[in-house]
Formats: C-alpha cells, structure tokens, sequence
C-alpha cells in the first residue's frame, strides 16, 4: 500500500478501526508454535517462555496489569482497545490446520498425547476474551493430509471428511460442551477492557508452563460467582494452589465431567485445561 504505516489497516491500528477486528497471531503462535517454523513448538506442545504470550491473548489484546508486555512473543504492548477487536484463535484455512502442525512440531509424541494439546488448543481459544474463531471440522480434528497451503489442491485435501466427525465423536462433543459455556456464561466474553482488567487476575508464582487465573464471575454478570481456569501445557503434573475456596469442577483434565468438590492444591494432568466455578 502506499499509505504510511500510520494510516494502514495493521493490527498495532486496530484500536482505531470502526467496529472491526484483528486475527491475533501472538495467540496463535503462543498456542501452537510458529507458523512458518513448521517444527517450532508452542504452549500446548511444551515450548517454555510462552506463558506471557497466552496471557496476553487470554484478555483479548488488552491492557491488563498483569500481563509483561516485554516477554509477549510479537506484541510487546497491547493493540486492542477493547477485546472484541481481537479474534482469538489457532488455526484456519491458511498454513497448516492444527492436527497437521502438531504432526510437524510434536510428532514424537503418541497420537494420545497429541489429541490431549489438540484440546488444550481449542479450551484456550474458547475460553479466552475476545471473539472466539474455530476453522471448520477442527472441532473433530480436521486434517488436509499436511498440505500447507491448499488453496490449489484438489477436494481430496480441502473437502471436509465427516468420517472424522465419527471417529472423533468425543472432542466433538468435549468441544460442543466449550461452546455451550461459553454462550451461557458471559465471564467468558466480558465487553470491555475495563471489565477484564477489574475480574480476571492472573495466579502467579506458578510453575513453568502454567497459566491460571480467576475470573469474578458475579461482577461479570455470570451466575459462577467465581471461576478458576488452569492451563498446563507441560509435559508432566503440576499443581497450583487453589486457596480456601469450595470449587466445582466444569473441566478437569480435557473431560467434561460431573460437578465434585476441590479445594486446596489442585493437581494438573500434562497438556490439559481445567476449569472450576464456585456457586
């Protein structure tokens, strides 16, 4: 474009465009690792250093007093004014669908261990601020067979093949429960920056490869009063200290399951997400 810098449609001006928002690849990377770095690793597959840049995409490229700006991998302040201005997201029709890049950048990992930071991925874009964006049939792990860009190839690579749907029935499932959170509970999708700021504070002093943080689900209009969501995209179990709180678990582990009481030190399966609310 021959317009100045200062007058482009970037993503560091996406505070100034009308009612328009900006694809986040500081949380696409931070998830799954660089995307033209095919072998690059990210937080679900154990990459360390990159707890600041899921921070920064959990409040939607906001300004967030917890957030080190300086260790963010691409954006080292924030760009978005408010969160809907940013889509969060890891995967979509360009470069390789998430299936393809974990193939690539974990492939030394059992096929189980893969799908377990498949599910990491996706509970990280559905529960993070912001507009949340899944490429279709990623939901039961869409693969173009590792073509990169297939914007030539044939409907063998690009068709959607809803076999998958059936043999991948339970992240099917796992991620229709994510959704349905996601759209009763507006913790999950507080309006304004100001709001996330004031109700989402990070954990700290946690081990590396640990996100956590809770949300004041009451003051965000939620019927969670509080919510605890912990993220561990390490490869071994760790533990965060969940306070004298009585928690209900939502998520535990990558598995919907049925409401039991925790408090106390809550342990962290390798490559998992989960999620607890108090009523």
């Amino acid at each position: 474009s021959p317009l100045a810098d200062s007058l482009r449609a970037l993503k560091a001006n996406a505070a100034k465009l009308d009612r328009i928002a900006v694809f986040s690849d500081d949380i696409r990377d931070g998830i799954k690792g660089h995307v033209f770095e095919h072998t690059a690793k990210g937080f679900i597959s154990g990459k360390p250093g990159l707890e600041e840049s899921i921070k920064f995409g959990i409040v939607a490229s906001c300004k967030h007093p917890q957030v080190q700006y300086g260790k963010v991998n691409y954006s080292k302040k924030p760009w978005a004014a408010q969160p809907w201005q940013t889509i969060t997201y890891c995967e979509c029709h360009d470069n390789h669908v998430l299936w393809d890049k974990l193939s690539l950048s974990a492939g030394d990992a059992p096929e189980e261990e893969r799908k377990e930071m498949y599910r990491l991925a996706l509970s990280i874009v559905l529960s993070s601020q912001g507009i949340s964006f899944l490429h279709a049939g990623s939901e039961f792990i869409r693969t173009k067979k590792g073509v990169e860009n297939s914007y030539n190839s044939p409907d063998s690579i690009n068709a959607i093949d809803w076999n998958l749907k059936t043999m991948n029935n339970d992240m099917f499932e796992y991620v229709k429960a994510l959704v349905q959170m996601r759209k009763e509970h507006p913790a999950f999708r507080m309006k304004t920056a100001a709001a996330i700021a004031a109700n989402l504070r990070f954990l700290d002093k946690l081990p590396g490869g640990v996100v956590a943080y809770t949300i004041e689900g009451a003051k965000a209009g939620d019927k969670w009063k509080k919510i605890l969501v912990c993220f561990n995209g390490s490869d071994t179990v760790q533990t965060v200290s969940a306070g004298s709180n009585n928690w209900f678990s939502f998520i535990r582990d990558n598995r919907v399951i049925s409401p039991a009481s925790v408090k106390g030190k809550i342990s962290l399966q390798p490559r998992s997400c989960s999620i607890f609310y108090t009523q």
